[in-house]
């Protein structure tokens, strides 16, 4: 018994030293202004699809979902958007403008980045578009562009978005924005 006794002593000792000479255990605090997001399908279902058109906006996804979210328009119309009007921003006028945003004949806008182009034509879009009632890119043609096939165009590239994102999932991802109500709209009209 004392053998025993004296083996749980050292094994205290032993045990008590070594905590004694352990490091000491830092507490490390973590700055708050540090927002960790939550990983969006949309962003990857979106630079999955610019990336099927080559398209130097696949690596703005995250830009495009964020200005969406930001002035709650449909994560898909701005792509929509550079599809038409520059295949994906591949073909453009020079300064970043995928979206033939303010090209007049030869006059054109020139933005400093995509990224800066993205949240410009965002925010251009939910004031002089959304806001004012020209909530689907059949009643946005009017004033957009000079094409009376523009619409249509744009709502082809929307619709391929939706195919793409239930292809890449196997599940719907809805829109977040006044045009998934109206592509339900538009597809029951034109079904009648």
């Amino acid at each position: 018994m004392n053998k025993i006794l004296t083996a749980l002593l050292v094994l205290t000792i032993l045990t008590a030293t070594q905590l004694t000479l352990a490091k000491p255990v830092v507490a490390v605090q973590i700055n708050s202004d540090v927002e960790t997001k939550k990983e969006d399908q949309r962003v990857k279902i979106l630079a999955d699809y610019l990336a099927k058109y080559n398209s130097p906006l696949q690596y703005h996804a995250q830009d495009f979902i964020d200005a969406a979210d930001e002035y709650g328009i449909d994560w898909r119309l701005v792509p929509a958007i550079a599809g038409v009007e520059s295949t994906f921003g591949r073909f453009i006028p020079g300064g970043y403008n995928a979206w033939g945003w303010g090209v007049y004949g030869t006059q054109a806008i020139y933005f400093t980045s995509w990224k800066d182009g993205i949240f410009t034509v965002s925010k251009g879009l939910k004031e002089n578009y959304i806001s004012k009632g020209l909530t689907d890119p059949y009643a946005m043609n009017r004033i957009y562009a000079a094409s009376p096939a523009w619409g249509w165009k744009v709502d082809y590239f929307l619709k391929d978005i939706d195919s793409f994102s239930r292809e890449y999932n196997n599940l719907p991802i809805p829109a977040n924005g006044l045009l998934a109500k109206i592509a339900g709209n538009s597809a029951q009209i034109a079904l009648k």
